[in-house]
């Protein structure tokens, strides 16, 4: 496969010498739109030979110098406990460093890291694997959960403005209009997209597209999206089973049984959609920002990527916060959804329940 020269800028100022987040969005954007049109049978082919030339190339750009050592924890409760700060491999419980961690990490295609939304220390940890990422001189796309599709040409033209400053990228995309935690708290992460001018690139369906999944069904979607979308499998009984109990739990068992399917479509939906998205920026690396449900293996977006790219490497990393009555990695059975498990201490003990059985 030839690729057009426009690709291979030869030029200091072209993007691989004055590399910033705007210019990689928008080389990997016509790169692929230029793969999918006319290779699309040779696409991962490509993949495979080139990213190591690329990793030549981007040996002449400017890369984040990255500091090894971690940010400090922020979150108030149990910075005391025993596993806060520590990280296990999940197939065998065996604890690694952090640099061990990035190393191995590195290696892989697709690298998720799984948050609790609302806890700083998640986010600043996801900032620092980012870093540590580029410092082993991988270059991927930085593919957000909070980002969607309407919100692509705002992001886009922030960065044109402004490409190595996450401050405003918060109210560029209306971030607070959509429900998130406050920015600031994810500023980290795009700061360090940025100052190492890696892409950001939206990752869920539209409001509209999820509007529609959970009034109508996946059927109703524009028939592009639904196409995309069903290039994943369908779950079986024991992964909708088990879908099917976290949404009850996560909504403290206030869900109807005759609103779960269309609940259950969304969250696969989404996870599909969010494969999709790392798949069309494979050619470099992506790493998925997201929360901890969307990375585990059994049945989030790694499951998705492994039915539909054989061959392909993944690390999904969940960041978890720490329980006062458990000292021991071998008491949280949810690790074992991860291949790796970082501690953290807790933002707060409210019990998200409460006030429904308050209830009569």
């Amino acid at each position: 496969m030839i690729l057009p020269a426009a690709f291979f800028p030869l030029g200091r100022e072209g993007p691989l010498y004055n590399l910033d987040a705007a210019e990689a969005t928008r080389d990997h954007s016509r790169l692929l739109r230029h793969l999918r049109q006319e290779h699309p049978l040779d696409v991962f082919m490509l993949q495979r030979a080139i990213v190591p030339v690329l990793a030549a190339l981007m040996s002449f750009c400017p890369v984040f110098a990255h500091s090894d050592a971690l940010p400090p924890p922020t979150a108030p409760l149990e910075q005391d406990h025993p596993l806060v700060g520590r990280i296990f491999q999940s197939s065998d419980n065996m604890e690694i460093t952090p640099s061990r961690l990035a190393d191995l990490a590195a290696a892989r295609d697709f690298v998720l890291l799984g948050e609790k939304h609302d806890n700083p220390d998640h986010h600043s940890l996801q900032a620092w694997m980012i870093g540590a990422l580029t410092a082993h001189g991988t270059r991927p796309a930085v593919a957000m959960e909070m980002l969607d599709a309407d919100q692509a040409e705002s992001l886009s033209s922030y960065l044109r403005q402004h490409p190595h400053d996450a401050s405003g990228l918060g109210a560029a995309v209306r971030w607070s209009a959509r429900g998130w935690p406050d920015w600031s708290i994810y500023a980290p992460i795009a700061d360090a997209a940025l100052r190492a001018g890696l892409p950001i690139v939206p990752a869920d369906l539209t409001q509209a597209e999820r509007r529609i999944v959970s009034r109508e069904g996946i059927p109703a979607l524009p028939a592009p999206v639904r196409r995309r979308l069903q290039a994943s499998p369908v779950f079986d009984e024991r992964q909708a089973a088990s879908l099917a109990q976290e949404l009850r739990d996560s909504h403290c068992g206030r869900v109807s049984d005759a609103a779960l399917p269309r609940m259950a479509d969304v969250q696969w939906a989404r996870d599909a959609h969010m494969a999709s998205v790392l798949l069309d920026n494979a050619f470099s690396g992506a790493v998925l920002i997201a929360g901890a449900g969307h990375v585990r293996r059994d049945r989030g977006v790694p499951w998705h990527l492994q039915q539909r790219a054989l061959g392909r490497s993944i690390a999904a990393v969940a960041f978890v916060e720490v329980e006062a009555s458990k000292p021991n990695v071998t008491d949280y059975a949810r690790a074992a959804q991860f291949d790796f498990v970082w501690f953290t201490a807790r933002v707060d003990n409210l019990d998200p329940c409460a006030r429904f059985r308050q209830r009569p």
